[in-house]
């Protein structure tokens, strides 16, 4: 027998992304709890909304499972002396485990008797154990940020005002924070009143009775057809960022869709301002054109009456209008001076308390960017663009706009640089040198926009691992893991082809005069391993095997780009031959026997047939590989290096290496050097597992 069960968690309003948390934890640990209490179920299914949590389990069996216990305890020598009498050791454990110690059964195991405790375990029913179950989950929810309300020392996320349960149509008696749980729920805060509850399997239909829309999922798909729906009644599509989208779903509990509009005027303020002003700080959401112009009209998803829906918008075009006229206000205002005249202002803006102003780090930017345009080989307009973009790239900050919406930096630095005449391509660097934001996020567009934003990032990592900063376990504060890989990307899929020492030591060169007592070794060496796990995670993300990156990061881990096409060839040649694993095993025994401080001028004087034919061998792998080394066609190298695997077979087959006459000892091993040093321009491939 079955019955659905219902656990609702009723408290004042969530905060939008705490409450996603939540359900996703909240589905875990109740599974585990029914799991673990050996209840039977078809399904968990956890609910949210601004002011409820509820767990849902359909067809819950109205029984624990019954369960045999076997536990093994001590020989029968050690339970049992000479005269068949119970040990301490027997009785000791008999009693642990609530039994006596004539109940123990003596069985078999590989050739030696030990006592068992074998002990039934009868089922509870639910109803016993669901009351102490359920007040367990909402203690288990883990929330960053919790609260003490009246004079109780119970934590939660916000108070909890209500607790429903119901195991069919029966009332499960949980107890918490000083509420017991009943039938009676509470519907729309505004526009519905307390609810009762018949049984669990009408949960859903009565909360919506109640106009509540409990499944987060389904108030999504309710939002979404609306917004859509209405953009397309007023001629246009919606603009829906995701994260907005998410945090609107979870701000309402019966969401009423309805379209405002602002004056025209505004449209003339750049178009990520309008929205920034509407999606961040009203949870509205624009409306384009079909071809892709921002229009007047916007989208409110409210919780209010829907009779009421006219009043409403009026109120939020209120709301908007004198938004969009700070907006404007403040662009108007910023476009009253060009661009160059904020960057002296940038001087008094602290950076960092022990790295300087973002003056100071706008010139070490510009230092960085020359260096590197160098180090990549930039033609003379790409650098010029780079600096003029590195020297306007943080001058926004201290603009009117950006100090209101601080997440359209950079955005604004190329509306203003273009307005102020600034070359297109450097304007376009401004707001790229941020870029990646975010995993996922694109890379600049340009070379020029690449060379600021990997000098910006670096010289912020440099900046903090000199002053002893460095991420520690999950605390990053200055987003250094994302900078790092964000400088990857850029190196492994865009033009940027650096060298990682070179360019952490131009990063520590800026620094050289603010921090005196600054350890350039050390801090580089750091920064360096710092990059290397980064691009160790970065390479296996990409499908590389772990020994595969480690055979590789031992030869070129300071050129990434070169260490990805290694790795690519690598991959591939082990996906399509045998060789690999028998040539790892030569190579890992040949690197074990050299001796690298005898050089690898092996004398042919001293050799044996196998021994001249491996040497031949390797002097046409040189030949053959050097050109496709220098190209990096490391499918060609591989291919010149498995030709090896008969002559190096032969040698270890047929030549005694330590030979007791030192000369021809010493000449030997001379060769493997040879052999050893070919390979190690490729990789450690005793690193390989095989």
């Amino acid at each position: 027998m079955s019955r659905d069960l219902l656990f609702e968690i009723g408290v004042e309003e969530i905060p939008s992304g705490p409450l996603y948390k939540a359900i996703a934890q909240l589905k875990v640990v109740a599974t585990k709890a029914l799991d673990d209490a050996r209840l039977g179920y078809a399904r968990v299914d956890v609910y949210g909304a601004p002011r409820r949590l509820a767990v849902f389990v359909t067809d819950l069996a109205e029984r624990q499972e019954d369960v045999t216990l076997r536990a093994k305890g001590p020989s029968v020598k050690a339970a049992f002396d000479d005269h068949g009498q119970p040990t301490k050791a027997a009785e000791g454990f008999a009693r642990g485990k609530g039994i006596t110690v004539s109940d123990l059964v003596v069985e078999d195991v590989e050739g030696s008797d030990y006592v068992f405790a074998v002990i039934d375990m009868p089922g509870k029913s639910a109803a016993e154990v669901l009351p102490g179950l359920l007040a367990d989950l909402i203690t288990a929810i883990d929330w960053s940020k919790s609260m003490r309300w009246g004079s109780d020392t119970i934590r939660f996320i916000r108070p909890v005002r209500w607790l429903v349960a119901l195991f069919g149509d029966e009332v499960v008696p949980v107890a918490y924070a000083g509420l017991t749980a009943g039938r009676m729920s509470v519907g729309h805060r505004f526009l519905a009143g307390s609810v009762e509850i018949p049984s669990a399997d009408v949960y859903l239909d009565t909360m919506r009775g109640a106009l509540c829309v409990v499944d987060h999922d389904e108030r999504a798909g309710m939002i979404r057809r609306a917004i859509d729906a209405a953009a397309a009644a007023h001629g246009g599509r919606a603009v829906v960022p995701e994260k907005t989208f998410a945090e609107v779903v979870n701000l309402v509990e019966w969401p009423t869709v309805g379209v405002g509009h602002f004056d025209e005027e505004f449209l003339a303020v750049p178009r990520e301002v309008v929205e920034e002003a509407m999606e961040s700080h009203q949870r509205y959401f624009p409306v384009e054109s079909p071809d892709g112009v921002l229009t007047a009209d916007f989208i409110v998803v409210h919780n209010g009456d829907p009779e009421r829906t006219d009043a409403i918008i009026s109120g939020h075009e209120r709301v908007i209008r004198a938004r969009l006229a700070d907006a404007a206000f403040f662009y108007r205002e910023d476009l009253a001076h060009p661009l160059e005249a904020y960057v002296s202002r940038l001087d008094s803006i602290v950076f960092q308390e022990r790295l300087g102003s973002l003056g100071a780090k706008v010139g070490r930017i510009e230092t960085l960017v020359r260096a590197l345009a160098e180090q990549v080989d930039a033609g003379p307009d790409e650098e010029a663009y780079a600096l003029r973009a590195a020297h306007l790239s943080k001058a926004d900050l201290v603009t009117h706009a950006v100090v209101e919406f601080t997440s359209l930096q950079g955005v604004m630095g190329q509306h203003y640089a273009i307005a102020a005449g600034e070359a297109e391509q450097v304007a376009e660097a401004i707001v790229d040198h941020y870029r990646p934001r975010f995993s996922g996020d694109g890379l600049p567009r340009t070379l020029a926009g690449k060379l600021v934003s990997v000098a910006d990032k670096l010289d912020t990592i440099a900046g903090i691992f000199a002053i002893g900063q460095a991420p520690t376990g999950s605390a990053d504060p200055y987003a250094l893991r994302r900078g790092a890989i964000g400088v990857l990307a850029m190196v492994l899929d865009g033009d940027v082809r650096l060298r990682l020492d070179e360019a952490i030591a131009f990063a520590l060169s800026g620094y050289a005069g603010t921090l005196a007592d600054l350890d350039v070794e050390a801090t580089g060496s750091a920064i360096k391993e710092f990059f290397t796990g980064r691009l160790d995670g970065v390479l296996r993300d990409r499908g590389h095997a772990y020994d595969t990156v480690q055979a590789i990061a031992a030869v070129s881990a300071d050129d990434p780009a070169d260490a990805l096409a290694r790795c690519n060839a690598l991959t591939s040649f082990r996906a399509a031959s045998d060789d690999m694993e028998d040539l790892s095993v030569a190579f890992t025994r040949a690197k074990n026997l050299a001796k690298p401080e005898l050089g690898t001028g092996a004398d042919v004087a001293l050799m044996g047939v196998e021994e001249a034919r491996l040497a031949d061998a390797l002097t046409e792998a040189e030949q053959a590989s050097s050109g496709a080394f220098l190209v990096r066609d490391y499918m060609t190298v591989l291919g010149v290096l498995a030709r090896l695997r008969a002559p190096i077979d032969a040698f270890f087959e047929s030549v005694l290496v330590m030979d007791p006459d030192e000369g021809v000892r010493d000449n030997r091993l001379r060769l493997l050097n040879r052999f050893v040093a070919l390979f190690s321009g490729f990789a450690d491939f005793s690193a390989l597992a095989g």
